[in-house]
């Protein structure tokens, strides 16, 4: 018997769909917003349909290695990656990018179609307030980006 489950978490970020999808889709970025990336071994750019990298990742057993693959890349709309583990059945992480006037909706859409056993309330509070802590990164170093860019630009 395996469950399943999702978790969609989303922020608006002042910048525009590419600017988010530039930063978010190329996993070198993943360290400096989500706590437990630790390191990525792949290409330092947004990644295409078809293309891996290597993820050092922490849980609280430790140290796991996630071999990743891009499964959708539709730039600036929508980004998917695939991992299978052997301790939480396969992992899948979608992200999309949705303007909304001067602000662009970003969503995280992580699921776990095949887990061995359900998460525990526990667990999923976690991977919630992990979530909050990643999006509100991903906005601040997103935004001062694009700010400084547009500056520059002005200059």
């Amino acid at each position: 018997m395996s469950y399943s489950f999702d978790r969609r978490h989303d922020i608006l970020i002042e910048a525009p769909p590419e600017a988010i999808y530039d930063y978010v889709c190329n996993p070198n970025s993943w360290p400096e917003w989500l706590a437990a990336s630790h390191r990525i071994d792949g290409a330092d750019r947004a990644l295409a349909t078809g293309e891996t990298f290597r993820e050092q990742w922490h849980i609280r057993r430790g140290e796991v290695v996630l071999d990743w693959s891009v499964t959708e890349s539709d730039r600036p709309n929508a980004w998917t990656v695939q991992a299978a583990t052997d301790f939480i059945g396969p992992i899948v992480i979608r992200y999309t990018f949705e303007r909304a006037g001067d602000v662009t909706k970003y969503t995280r859409h992580l699921r776990n179609p095949a887990r061995p056993s359900a998460p525990s309330d526990a667990q999923l509070q976690r991977m919630d307030e992990e979530a909050i802590i990643g999006l509100a990164n991903i906005k601040r170093l997103v935004e001062q980006r694009w700010a400084a860019q547009s500056a520059s630009q002005r200059a």
